[in-house]
Order: structure tokens, then sequence, then C-alpha cells
């Protein structure tokens, strides 16, 4: 079983997989997409957040360049590679059943 950490760090990952599904984004736009589709409820602070994109990148899922923004700014645009659209439809598999199993042990008698 993975340690809480773990959990939270793979969580992230998946949450990060699932904004850039959506579009190409630089990191903040990330944070901003992620807050917004929580309704306000999630918060990811840059500490976080680029080891996450930092670790993506590492197994393929990810890949980045840098681009201007719409304000003409340079910044470090992520991407899905083909893997990581694979990664994100296995790892929402794998959170569905880990939820489910937690779900199971909490209405237990």
């Amino acid at each position: 079983m993975a340690q809480p950490n773990d959990v939270v760090r793979g969580t992230l990952e998946l949450l990060i997989l699932k904004a850039l599904s959506l579009e190409p984004m630089h990191g903040w736009a990330i944070a901003q997409r992620l807050e917004q589709l929580s309704r306000d409820a999630l918060r990811v602070g840059q500490g976080s957040l680029y080891p996450a994109l930092q670790r993506l990148e590492e197994k393929g899922w990810v890949e980045s360049a840098w681009r201007a923004t719409a304000e003409n700014r340079r910044a470090k645009y992520y991407e899905l590679t083909p893997e990581g659209r694979c990664a994100l439809g296995d790892e929402a598999a794998s959170w569905h059943r880990y939820v489910d199993m937690v779900e199971l042990i909490l209405r237990a008698n």
C-alpha cells in the first residue's frame, strides 16, 4: 500500500494530467485550471506543482517547450504525450479502484 505522501503525490500527478488533457498550459495556468475545476477547493503551490511536472516529464507523460504567453511573456508550456494520454486513463482507473476500496472499508461495521 502506498504511503500517504505517495497517494497525495500520485493524486496531484493525476490531476495535472487531467488539466493538460484539455490543452497545453504553462505552470501557473495549470494551477489556475485545477483551482477552477475544483471550484476553488484545491490550491496547488509552486513547491508541489513544478516537482510533479518534472516527475511527469521524466516518466515521458508530459513534454515541455518555451513559448510566449498571451501577454508576450516567456513561459514553459506543458503538453501531454501520447503515453501521457494512456497514463491518464490508467491512473484514473487506478484512482477509482482505490476510492472504492477506501469506501468499502469506511462503510464496514
